[in-house]
Order: structure tokens, then sequence, then C-alpha cells
């Protein structure tokens, strides 16, 4: 097998590109598109978790390399990890989860039972007796499901679901009490273990060269989890199988370099394994180094010739290449994650971090209009703020003048007192996300800092207000409060936090804010007055 890893890089990149060009092309679209409901335009793009990703990735470099993907058993028995993995078997299987069963117990009915049983349900049982029997023998004997037991024991005695299960507690404790039996059969420790029953069906029905991948989970009892082992992790694992001298270490080397260029490493060595596992010939199981940038030579995968012993123990006449690698691995590497579990379980193990983006995306209104005419009121009265926001006062201007609710309305963006402005001095405050800190700044060279480095939510103190002032008036319209007092007003003077002036701050947010020491500081004079007085 010969791969060219440039060819692939770029056959790799272009694929990545096209896709994010056209993910791209997709959300400019759904942004722009108004005949979407607001709940769908307010979607955004997902997240994926960094270890399905890279098994994405996997499946993809595979395919490319001209691999057919398998899904290979899982359940193993015992006896076949002894042909497999020879005298090596005990230290395999003692490394392995056995899959135990609930016994069907043989439950006698007796007529101190049946005496119980009659107390219980304030009945006399007489045939049903033998209703009940058949059933508990249809369960011995594995014909009806544990999970239909109540069921049936319930329609054989007439009575209701909820008494049975009472009556299983009492007059049944052999069922409350018993214990899981194990059986021969374990959970697969390693993919090699499902190759072999894979292969050995396949190995006359395939013609050679037999390529074959899979990613999949394994599981190892081990003693504890710890920043490097799971119990349960993914292993991506080939096999490459051919006629008698067509395989070769070469062919493990070109396989590794095909696969671990496409993520990006440039930088490939080889070296003897020193571990041994019997089910590969000697002096052919060989570890796979890459170098990364910041990491170092990091160990990455492991192939070798699968020993023909082994193999006899299947009937597969042919000699096959297999090559394996850990995905949580590769995935810490490329994530340059220090712990296993952080990287697979972040919500149990990594530490609880929202950067300034997600902690802006929690920061909102809390009232807005929801109809186009309080859509077109709110406007209007940013349109009014920001031209005549300098004029001094007693002023008052016309932001609105149309149907609301089937009733005419006027909307005024109004100033009484004397010898100030139409808008407070806090009135263009920004809400912006820097640090972790939430903070209502004016877009000024002092504060030209936090936003250029932070993230700036694009809510002004003057858009909350708007907002604000359009619900309150819509509502009162919809509720008959306009109609009943002719007029409406809405005002905010000095702000004192988020709440004064319609901002609402997910309480995910707030908390993360509060327990990291950062701060909410969102104050200022605003001094916003709006009057909505029905005309008709």
């Amino acid at each position: 097998m010969k791969f060219d890893p440039e060819e692939i890089r770029a056959e790799t990149s272009a694929d990545f590109e096209g896709a994010w060009s056209r993910g791209v092309q997709y959300a400019s679209e759904r942004r722009v598109n108004e005949c979407y409901p607001r709940s769908l335009r307010q979607m955004r793009w997902g997240k994926p978790h960094p270890v399905l990703e890279t098994i994405q990735a996997l499946r993809a470099a595979y395919l490319r390399l001209g691999f057919e993907e398998m899904i290979n058993p899982v359940i193993i028995e015992a006896d076949d990890v002894k042909r497999q993995f020879g005298k090596e078997a005990l230290a395999v299987l003692d490394r392995c989860y056995y899959l135990a069963g609930l016994p069907r117990p043989d439950i006698g009915i007796s007529d101190e039972r049946i005496q119980q049983m009659n107390v219980q349900f304030e009945k006399e049982l007489t045939a049903e007796i033998s209703e009940l029997r058949e059933t508990l023998h249809r369960y011995k004997r594995g014909e009806l499901g544990g999970d239909d037991l109540v069921y049936e024991l319930a329609q054989s005695l007439s009575v209701e679901d909820m008494q049975v299960t009472k009556v299983l507690d009492t007059v049944f404790p052999e069922l409350r009490e018993i214990a899981p039996v194990a059986s021969n059969a374990t959970l697969r420790s390693h993919m090699t273990s499902g190759w072999f029953l894979t292969l050995a069906e396949l190995v006359h029905k395939k013609p050679l060269p037999i390529r074959l991948f899979s990613v999949d989970r394994c599981f190892r009892r081990e003693q504890r989890e710890d920043e490097i082992r799971l119990r349960s992790y993914h292993s991506a694992s080939c096999v490459f199988s051919n006629e008698d001298g067509a395989v070769s270490l070469d062919d493990g080397k070109e396989v590794a370099t095909g696969l671990l260029s496409q993520f990006g490493f440039r930088k490939i060595r080889f070296r003897p394994d020193e571990k041994r596992s019997k089910y590969y010939m000697p002096d052919t199981q060989t570890e796979v180094f890459c170098h990364h940038p910041r990491l170092g030579w990091v160990e990455l995968a492991t192939f070798g010739i699968y020993s023909p012993t082994a193999l006899a123990q299947y009937d597969i006449p042919y000699p096959v290449m297999n090559l394996g690698l850990g995905v949580e691995r590769l995935a810490m590497i490329v994530h340059e994650s220090d712990d296993v579990r952080a990287l697979v379980f972040p919500q149990f193990h990594a530490p609880f971090v929202l950067s300034d983006l997600e902690l802006a995306e929690l920061i909102k209104l809390e009232k807005t209009p929801q109809t186009p005419e309080g859509r077109a009121i709110e406007q209007s009265i940013i349109r009014v703020c920001d031209d005549h926001g300098s004029v001094e006062s007693p002023c008052e201007f016309l932001a609105y003048h149309g149907l609301l609710c089937g009733k005419q309305v006027a909307v005024k963006v109004i100033e009484p007192e004397e010898n100030t402005r139409l808008c407070g001095p806090a009135t263009q405050n920004e809400l912006v996300v820097f640090a972790g800190s939430v903070q209502g700044l004016p877009r000024t060279e002092k504060w030209a800092k936090q936003f250029e480095e932070g993230v700036p939510t694009n809510i002004r103190f003057l858009d909350a207000f708007a907002a604000l002032a359009a619900a309150t008036i819509e509502e009162s319209a919809q509720n008959g409060e306009l109609a009943q007092q002719g007029a409406i007003t809405v005002n905010v003077k000095i702000v004192r936090s988020g709440a004064d002036i319609n901002i609402m701050i997910d309480d995910v947010a707030a908390r993360y804010i509060t327990s990291t020491n950062r701060k909410i500081d969102i104050r200022g004079p605003v001094f916003l007055t709006v009057i909505a007085t029905l005309l008709c």
C-alpha cells in the first residue's frame, strides 16, 4: 500500500474548507432570511464533543485511505480471548468485565403465600392461583421477560399493577434477593478480539487484499480512573490482509503515515515495542511516534503482524497487519489536554469556564415588543434619541403616530425639566464583557481596550429602554389599560443594576461571574421618559 501524504493532506484541506465555506454561506443566509420564525433565526451553530469530533475525523481519514468500515462484536466469549492471547489470556481476562445476569428463581405458591395475598388484595383467590403458577413458570423458563412480569402477574390475579408491586416485595422475597451470576461472556478489552471473529467470517467471502477499519468502544477493568486512563475508551483500529509475502511492516508504516499525516503531523518515527504481545509475530510489534510542536515526540499508535498461531485458531490462512490507536489519546494531543477525564467528561471533571463570548450570549433584554407595531415604536424611540439626545430641555419629540392594537396612538420622547437634555449622559453606554466582567461603558477612547479586547453585546442602555417602553405600551394597549387611562408613561432615571434598564443576565452567567470574583457593573444616569397617548 502506497499513500502520498501531501496529496491526502491537500484533499483533506479542500474537503474541510469546502464544508466550512458552505456552512458559513448557509449561516449567512439564515441570518438574513426574515421568513424564518424568530426562534429559528436565533439558533446558532452547535458545539461538538472533542472525542466524537476526533472519531469523525478518523473515520474520514480511514475512508480516504481506501478502508471499509466495520462494526466488530463487543461481547467476546472468554474462550475466544484464550484462543487469541494464548498464555497472556489470564492477564487479559483479569482486566475484562464479565457480563452477569439475574437467575430466574423457582417460586412456589404455598397456602401461607395464598393467605398473604388474600389479605393484601382483600379478596379470596381461587381460580387465579393456577393462572399465577403458569405465569411464574413462564418467567422461570425465560418465556416472559422481567419488564413484563408485573403486568402479566396483575392480569393473572385480576388486580392493579401497583398492588402486584407491593406483593412482590412482601410475599415473594426471592425476587428482591436475586444476586447476579457471571457468565462466560466479556466486554471487548481489545479491538483485536473482534477482528479475529470478523476476519474468520470474511476471509473466504471477500477478495484479497482486505482493508477494514473500526472505531468503537473497548472496556478495561482498571483499578481506578486517572489523568491518562478510563474504564471505557475508543479504539481506532484497522487490519490489512493479503497473500503470503505481501504483508510487511512497511504496510503498517504506510498506513500510520497516511492516517496521522491527515491530522497535521509531519514528523513520524517508528520504534520496536518492547511489550511484544503474543498475538503479534515476534519483532513485528511497532510503536508510532509523532512530533508535536509543543509536546515534542508523543506515542500515538501501535501496529504489528498477527501471529500465524493465533490466526490458525480461526482458520485464517493469510497474514494480517493490524494497527490501532486510542482515540482519547489522539484527542488529548490535538486539543492539548492533560487530563483525559476532563476531556471526555467535562461536566464532571473540567473546571467551569465561560469565555467572554459565552457570557455575552447569556445577556439579553428582559422585555421586547412582540407585534410589528410595537417593534416600530421601539425603533422610532431609538431614532429620536440618537438624533436629538443632546437637545436642551424642556423638549419633546414625536416618535410614533399610528395604529397599535386597532387604536390610534402617539408616542413621544420628552424631558419636562429645565436646564438638562433630552437624554441622560449614560444613554449611549453599551454592555461589554471584558475579562469575565460585564460593564456598561461609553464607546470613548478611555474604554477603547475593553471594546477592542472584550466582547461587545451591541446592547446600549438606550436600546434596552426603548424595548422596555415599546413592550410596556404594547401590553397596556392589549390589556385595555391605555384605553382606560388615556396615556401611559415609561421612564428610567438612575440605573443601579441591569434590572433597572430591562437587561437580564442569565443565572448561569451571574453565578459564574460572582464565583470568579468578577463584577457586574451596570450603572449610570439615563433620565429617559416616553409617554404614549391614545388619540381615539
